[in-house]
């Protein structure tokens, strides 16, 4: 099914596709498609977000004796919740980048209101 008998676009039917399972290219758009610029376009959206999540943090949380700031979730989702929706999504790829630590695996807001949001 290598061409799309409903599209008018020839490029799929003329290049062939070697991926194979653990090679650089497998799972991946093809290089310089446009599926490949909407991924980097949203890998920039979501690195800016994490910043401006930082950015928050740093201004609404306070120091602590070992130097880094920190911020209740309680707190943070207050103040987030009017700029984006995505709060602990963006938290999680924050936690997955080292950027912040806190307890737990996800977050839930009301329940976990009081765990400690430290920015490293």
């Amino acid at each position: 099914q290598r061409k799309n008998p409903f599209s008018n676009d020839d490029r799929l039917a003329s290049k062939p596709v070697y991926t194979h399972r653990g090679g650089a290219t497998y799972g991946r758009p093809p290089e310089g498609s446009r599926t490949e610029q909407r991924g980097k376009d949203a890998h920039s959206h979501v690195g800016k977000e994490v910043e401006e999540l930082c950015l928050i943090i740093r201004s609404t949380g306070e120091v602590g004796e070992d130097g880094h700031v920190s911020v209740t979730f309680g707190q943070l989702f207050e103040t987030y919740v009017t700029i984006s929706n995505k709060v602990v999504g963006i938290l999680l790829r924050a936690r997955k980048h080292g950027l912040v630590h806190f307890e737990g695996e996800m977050l839930w807001q009301g329940k976990d209101d009081d765990v400690i949001i430290t920015l490293l």
